[in-house]
Protein backbone atom coordinates (compact mmCIF):
# COMPACT_ATOMS: atom_id res chain seq x y z
CA UNK A 1 0.00 0.00 0.00
CA UNK A 2 2.43 2.40 0.58
CA UNK A 3 4.38 1.87 -2.32
CA UNK A 4 1.26 2.57 -4.39
CA UNK A 5 0.82 5.82 -2.41
CA UNK A 6 4.92 6.53 -3.19
CA UNK A 7 4.16 5.53 -6.68
CA UNK A 8 1.30 7.95 -7.25
CA UNK A 9 2.79 10.64 -5.15
CA UNK A 10 0.88 10.22 -1.76
CA UNK A 11 -2.53 10.42 -3.55
CA UNK A 12 -5.10 9.40 -5.70
CA UNK A 13 -6.36 11.78 -8.58
CA UNK A 14 -9.21 11.16 -9.83
CA UNK A 15 -9.49 13.73 -12.73
CA UNK A 16 -6.84 11.72 -14.97
CA UNK A 17 -10.20 9.66 -15.92
CA UNK A 18 -12.21 12.34 -17.02
CA UNK A 19 -14.37 12.94 -14.52
CA UNK A 20 -15.12 16.16 -14.05
CA UNK A 21 -15.22 17.09 -17.47
CA UNK A 22 -17.94 14.62 -18.56
CA UNK A 23 -19.65 16.78 -15.79
CA UNK A 24 -19.32 20.26 -17.47
CA UNK A 25 -20.89 18.61 -20.48
CA UNK A 26 -23.84 17.24 -19.11
CA UNK A 27 -24.57 20.62 -17.39
CA UNK A 28 -23.92 22.45 -20.65
CA UNK A 29 -26.09 20.15 -22.57
CA UNK A 30 -29.25 20.83 -19.88
CA UNK A 31 -28.53 24.99 -20.32
CA UNK A 32 -28.57 24.54 -23.96
CA UNK A 33 -32.15 22.14 -24.24
CA UNK A 34 -33.38 24.97 -20.76
CA UNK A 35 -32.53 27.86 -23.71
CA UNK A 36 -34.45 25.88 -26.17
CA UNK A 37 -37.43 25.36 -24.46
CA UNK A 38 -37.31 29.00 -23.25
CA UNK A 39 -37.11 30.10 -27.19
CA UNK A 40 -39.75 27.88 -28.08
CA UNK A 41 -42.25 28.97 -25.57
CA UNK A 42 -41.15 32.59 -26.57
CA UNK A 43 -41.68 31.81 -30.52
CA UNK A 44 -45.06 30.15 -29.64
CA UNK A 45 -46.51 33.08 -27.83
CA UNK A 46 -45.42 35.19 -30.48
CA UNK A 47 -48.21 34.04 -32.93
CA UNK A 48 -51.81 33.91 -32.72
CA UNK A 49 -54.79 33.13 -34.49
CA UNK A 50 -57.87 34.35 -35.10
CA UNK A 51 -61.36 33.02 -36.51
CA UNK A 52 -63.66 33.79 -38.31
CA UNK A 53 -66.11 34.25 -35.90
CA UNK A 54 -64.03 35.76 -33.47
CA UNK A 55 -62.22 39.02 -32.57
CA UNK A 56 -59.15 39.67 -30.28
CA UNK A 57 -58.13 42.45 -28.27
CA UNK A 58 -54.26 42.94 -27.86
CA UNK A 59 -53.20 44.61 -24.37
CA UNK A 60 -49.91 46.45 -24.27
CA UNK A 61 -48.66 48.19 -21.37
CA UNK A 62 -52.39 47.89 -20.23
CA UNK A 63 -53.51 50.01 -23.67
CA UNK A 64 -56.23 47.60 -25.21
CA UNK A 65 -56.50 47.48 -29.03
CA UNK A 66 -58.74 45.44 -31.28
CA UNK A 67 -58.03 43.37 -33.57
CA UNK A 68 -60.81 42.49 -36.44
CA UNK A 69 -59.01 40.66 -39.20
CA UNK A 70 -59.50 36.87 -39.21
CA UNK A 71 -55.87 34.68 -39.68
CA UNK A 72 -52.52 34.57 -38.12
CA UNK A 73 -51.18 37.35 -36.77
CA UNK A 74 -48.29 38.47 -34.21
CA UNK A 75 -47.26 39.69 -30.78
CA UNK A 76 -44.85 40.49 -28.58
CA UNK A 77 -44.06 37.76 -26.07
CA UNK A 78 -44.23 39.18 -22.39
CA UNK A 79 -45.58 42.28 -23.40
CA UNK A 80 -48.97 41.96 -25.11
CA UNK A 81 -51.50 39.74 -24.00
CA UNK A 82 -54.71 38.28 -25.61
CA UNK A 83 -58.06 37.94 -25.36
CA UNK A 84 -60.55 36.62 -27.64
CA UNK A 85 -64.16 37.79 -27.71
CA UNK A 86 -67.10 35.32 -29.51
CA UNK A 87 -68.76 37.98 -32.15
CA UNK A 88 -71.75 35.32 -33.30
CA UNK A 89 -75.37 35.70 -31.98
CA UNK A 90 -75.69 34.58 -28.52
CA UNK A 91 -78.53 34.23 -26.25
CA UNK A 92 -80.35 33.51 -23.12
CA UNK A 93 -83.53 33.17 -21.25
CA UNK A 94 -85.77 35.50 -19.17
CA UNK A 95 -88.08 33.80 -16.96
CA UNK A 96 -87.30 30.22 -17.26
CA UNK A 97 -84.57 27.61 -17.00
CA UNK A 98 -82.40 26.98 -20.22
CA UNK A 99 -79.48 23.63 -19.92
CA UNK A 100 -78.16 24.72 -23.52
CA UNK A 101 -77.89 28.82 -22.72
CA UNK A 102 -77.19 31.17 -20.83
CA UNK A 103 -79.79 32.47 -18.39
CA UNK A 104 -80.06 34.89 -15.66
CA UNK A 105 -83.14 34.35 -13.89
CA UNK A 106 -81.66 34.88 -10.31
CA UNK A 107 -81.95 33.24 -7.74
CA UNK A 108 -85.92 32.98 -7.94
CA UNK A 109 -85.41 30.98 -11.03
CA UNK A 110 -88.79 30.78 -13.16
CA UNK A 111 -90.53 33.25 -10.57
CA UNK A 112 -89.09 36.15 -12.47
CA UNK A 113 -91.68 35.47 -15.34
CA UNK A 114 -94.78 36.48 -12.79
CA UNK A 115 -95.13 40.06 -13.60
CA UNK A 116 -98.28 42.29 -13.28
CA UNK A 117 -100.40 43.91 -16.08
CA UNK A 118 -102.45 47.38 -16.64
CA UNK A 119 -105.73 45.50 -15.12
CA UNK A 120 -103.73 44.34 -12.26
CA UNK A 121 -103.68 40.53 -13.51
CA UNK A 122 -100.53 38.64 -12.50
CA UNK A 123 -99.33 36.58 -15.81
CA UNK A 124 -96.16 34.36 -16.21
CA UNK A 125 -93.98 35.80 -19.67
CA UNK A 126 -90.79 34.41 -20.47
CA UNK A 127 -88.64 35.85 -23.18
CA UNK A 128 -85.42 34.77 -25.11
CA UNK A 129 -82.89 37.43 -25.92
CA UNK A 130 -80.50 37.53 -28.38
CA UNK A 131 -77.25 39.70 -28.34
CA UNK A 132 -73.80 39.55 -30.24
CA UNK A 133 -70.34 41.67 -29.49
CA UNK A 134 -69.95 44.97 -31.79
CA UNK A 135 -66.64 45.75 -29.66
CA UNK A 136 -64.97 43.62 -28.28
CA UNK A 137 -62.38 46.19 -26.03
CA UNK A 138 -65.81 47.83 -24.41
CA UNK A 139 -67.31 44.52 -23.84
CA UNK A 140 -64.26 43.09 -22.21
CA UNK A 141 -63.19 46.24 -19.93
CA UNK A 142 -65.68 48.86 -20.11
CA UNK A 143 -67.83 46.85 -17.69
CA UNK A 144 -67.45 43.48 -15.89
CA UNK A 145 -70.05 41.28 -16.75
CA UNK A 146 -72.27 43.15 -20.02
CA UNK A 147 -74.26 40.40 -20.62
CA UNK A 148 -75.57 40.48 -16.91
CA UNK A 149 -76.18 44.24 -17.45
CA UNK A 150 -78.27 43.38 -20.77
CA UNK A 151 -80.11 40.64 -18.61
CA UNK A 152 -81.06 43.60 -15.96
CA UNK A 153 -81.98 45.99 -18.52
CA UNK A 154 -84.42 43.31 -20.68
CA UNK A 155 -86.04 42.80 -17.54
CA UNK A 156 -86.48 46.24 -16.48
CA UNK A 157 -88.05 47.08 -20.08
CA UNK A 158 -89.81 43.87 -20.56
CA UNK A 159 -91.62 44.64 -17.02
CA UNK A 160 -92.10 47.79 -17.69
CA UNK A 161 -94.15 47.48 -21.26
CA UNK A 162 -96.28 44.68 -19.87
CA UNK A 163 -97.39 46.85 -17.20
CA UNK A 164 -98.72 49.20 -19.30
CA UNK A 165 -100.51 46.37 -21.53
CA UNK A 166 -103.65 44.77 -20.95
CA UNK A 167 -103.60 40.93 -20.08
CA UNK A 168 -105.42 39.70 -23.19
CA UNK A 169 -103.25 41.87 -25.42
CA UNK A 170 -100.40 40.25 -23.76
CA UNK A 171 -101.81 37.18 -24.26
CA UNK A 172 -103.51 36.91 -27.25
CA UNK A 173 -103.13 40.48 -29.88
CA UNK A 174 -100.50 42.16 -28.53
CA UNK A 175 -97.25 40.37 -28.57
CA UNK A 176 -96.07 41.50 -31.70
CA UNK A 177 -96.19 45.00 -30.53
CA UNK A 178 -95.18 44.20 -26.99
CA UNK A 179 -91.75 42.57 -28.25
CA UNK A 180 -91.27 45.95 -30.45
CA UNK A 181 -91.56 48.43 -27.52
CA UNK A 182 -89.24 46.30 -25.49
CA UNK A 183 -87.00 45.95 -28.23
CA UNK A 184 -86.45 49.60 -29.20
CA UNK A 185 -86.35 50.50 -25.25
CA UNK A 186 -83.70 48.38 -24.39
CA UNK A 187 -81.82 49.39 -27.70
CA UNK A 188 -82.19 53.38 -26.65
CA UNK A 189 -80.62 52.11 -22.80
CA UNK A 190 -78.05 49.95 -24.70
CA UNK A 191 -76.51 53.08 -26.42
CA UNK A 192 -76.81 55.46 -23.50
CA UNK A 193 -74.27 52.98 -21.88
CA UNK A 194 -72.56 51.75 -24.55
CA UNK A 195 -70.98 48.31 -23.35
CA UNK A 196 -69.85 46.95 -26.84
CA UNK A 197 -72.64 44.63 -26.92
CA UNK A 198 -75.82 45.26 -29.17
CA UNK A 199 -79.37 43.43 -28.96
CA UNK A 200 -80.42 41.34 -31.83
CA UNK A 201 -84.10 40.35 -30.92
CA UNK A 202 -85.94 39.67 -28.16
CA UNK A 203 -89.22 37.42 -28.23
CA UNK A 204 -91.85 36.27 -25.95
CA UNK A 205 -91.48 32.00 -25.77
CA UNK A 206 -94.93 31.88 -23.87
CA UNK A 207 -97.32 33.37 -21.79
CA UNK A 208 -99.91 32.15 -19.39
CA UNK A 209 -101.93 33.35 -16.36
CA UNK A 210 -101.10 31.96 -13.19
CA UNK A 211 -103.38 29.44 -12.24
CA UNK A 212 -105.05 26.97 -14.10
CA UNK A 213 -108.55 28.02 -13.97
CA UNK A 214 -107.47 31.48 -15.77
CA UNK A 215 -105.99 29.38 -18.21
CA UNK A 216 -108.40 27.77 -19.03
CA UNK A 217 -110.80 30.93 -19.26
CA UNK A 218 -108.36 31.87 -21.71
CA UNK A 219 -107.94 29.13 -23.51
CA UNK A 220 -112.02 29.31 -23.68
CA UNK A 221 -111.48 32.90 -24.87
CA UNK A 222 -109.17 32.34 -27.52
CA UNK A 223 -111.00 29.89 -29.14
CA UNK A 224 -114.51 32.42 -29.20
CA UNK A 225 -112.35 35.05 -30.73
CA UNK A 226 -110.52 32.05 -33.29
CA UNK A 227 -114.29 31.24 -33.84
CA UNK A 228 -114.95 34.84 -34.37
CA UNK A 229 -112.18 35.22 -37.17
CA UNK A 230 -113.29 31.93 -39.33
CA UNK A 231 -117.52 33.21 -38.58
CA UNK A 232 -115.92 37.04 -40.29
CA UNK A 233 -114.08 35.15 -42.89
CA UNK A 234 -116.55 32.50 -43.85
CA UNK A 235 -119.19 35.89 -44.20
CA UNK A 236 -116.68 37.81 -46.11
CA UNK A 237 -116.32 34.45 -48.64
CA UNK A 238 -120.16 34.49 -48.42
CA UNK A 239 -120.67 37.93 -49.39
CA UNK A 240 -117.95 37.89 -51.75
CA UNK A 241 -119.41 34.83 -53.58
CA UNK A 242 -123.01 36.63 -53.28
CA UNK A 243 -122.54 40.26 -54.38
CA UNK A 244 -121.63 39.37 -57.81
CA UNK A 245 -124.77 37.10 -58.46
CA UNK A 246 -126.67 39.81 -56.94
CA UNK A 247 -124.87 42.90 -59.32
CA UNK A 248 -125.55 40.23 -62.29
CA UNK A 249 -129.48 39.71 -61.24
CA UNK A 250 -130.04 43.38 -60.41
CA UNK A 251 -128.44 43.87 -63.94
CA UNK A 252 -131.15 41.93 -65.60
CA UNK A 253 -133.67 43.09 -63.58
CA UNK A 254 -132.44 46.22 -64.93
CA UNK A 255 -132.36 45.36 -67.84
CA UNK A 256 -136.05 43.61 -68.24
CA UNK A 257 -137.04 46.60 -67.16
CA UNK A 258 -135.59 49.38 -69.57
CA UNK A 259 -137.24 46.46 -71.87
CA UNK A 260 -140.48 46.40 -70.68
CA UNK A 261 -140.49 50.55 -70.49
CA UNK A 262 -139.47 50.58 -74.00
CA UNK A 263 -142.24 48.09 -74.88
CA UNK A 264 -144.47 50.50 -73.19
CA UNK A 265 -143.70 53.27 -74.54
CA UNK A 266 -144.03 51.47 -78.31
CA UNK A 267 -147.64 50.65 -77.30
CA UNK A 268 -148.59 54.04 -76.19
CA UNK A 269 -147.10 55.51 -79.13
CA UNK A 270 -148.76 52.87 -81.02
CA UNK A 271 -152.07 53.69 -79.45
CA UNK A 272 -151.83 57.57 -79.77
CA UNK A 273 -151.28 56.88 -83.45
CA UNK A 274 -154.24 54.60 -83.39
CA UNK A 275 -156.41 57.46 -81.93
CA UNK A 276 -155.06 60.24 -84.15
CA UNK A 277 -156.18 57.82 -86.84
CA UNK A 278 -159.71 57.49 -85.35
CA UNK A 279 -159.89 61.33 -84.75
CA UNK A 280 -159.22 61.83 -87.97
CA UNK A 281 -161.82 59.58 -89.28
CA UNK A 282 -164.10 60.74 -86.63
CA UNK A 283 -163.98 64.73 -88.15
CA UNK A 284 -164.89 63.50 -91.70
CA UNK A 285 -167.44 60.79 -90.30
CA UNK A 286 -168.59 61.74 -86.96
CA UNK A 287 -171.86 59.70 -86.92
CA UNK A 288 -169.89 56.30 -88.44
CA UNK A 289 -167.22 56.47 -86.56
CA UNK A 290 -169.40 56.95 -82.86
CA UNK A 291 -171.21 54.15 -84.00
CA UNK A 292 -168.24 51.97 -84.59
CA UNK A 293 -166.76 52.70 -81.55
CA UNK A 294 -169.86 51.74 -79.59
CA UNK A 295 -170.04 48.37 -81.13
CA UNK A 296 -166.28 47.94 -81.00
CA UNK A 297 -166.36 49.21 -76.90
CA UNK A 298 -169.59 46.88 -75.91
CA UNK A 299 -167.43 43.71 -78.03
CA UNK A 300 -164.46 44.27 -75.44
CA UNK A 301 -167.15 45.05 -72.41
CA UNK A 302 -169.47 42.40 -73.62
CA UNK A 303 -167.58 40.08 -75.97
CA UNK A 304 -170.39 37.15 -75.65
CA UNK A 305 -173.19 39.47 -75.82
CA UNK A 306 -175.75 39.13 -79.46
CA UNK A 307 -177.53 42.54 -80.14
CA UNK A 308 -180.83 42.59 -81.95
CA UNK A 309 -181.41 45.68 -84.73
CA UNK A 310 -185.27 46.48 -85.34
CA UNK A 311 -185.58 47.03 -89.29
CA UNK A 312 -185.58 50.47 -90.21
CA UNK A 313 -188.87 50.50 -91.84
CA UNK A 314 -190.74 49.69 -88.42
CA UNK A 315 -191.55 46.10 -89.20
CA UNK A 316 -191.32 43.87 -86.72
CA UNK A 317 -188.91 41.87 -88.40
CA UNK A 318 -185.54 41.56 -86.42
CA UNK A 319 -181.92 40.88 -87.61
CA UNK A 320 -179.97 39.15 -85.17
CA UNK A 321 -176.30 40.51 -86.01
CA UNK A 322 -173.26 38.49 -84.17
CA UNK A 323 -171.11 41.70 -83.32
CA UNK A 324 -167.94 39.56 -84.63
CA UNK A 325 -168.92 40.18 -87.96
CA UNK A 326 -168.05 44.44 -87.70
CA UNK A 327 -164.52 43.41 -87.13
Amino acid sequence: MDDFRNKTGGSFDFRGFGGGGSIRKAGKLVAIIIVIMILLVIVSGSFYSIREEEQAVVCTFGVPKAVTQPGLHFKIPLIQTVQKVNTTIQGFAIGYSSDSELNYNGAEGADNSMMITADYNFIHVDFYAEYRVTDPVKALYASEDPQLILANIAQNCIRTTIGSYGVDAVLTTGKNEIQSNIKNMILEKLDAIDIGIQLVNITIQDAEPPTDEVITAFKSVETAKQGKETALNNANKYRNEQIPSAEADADKIVQDAEADKQARINEAEGQVARFNSMYEEYVKYPAVTKQRMFYETMEEVLPDMKIIIQGADGSSVQQIMPLDKFN
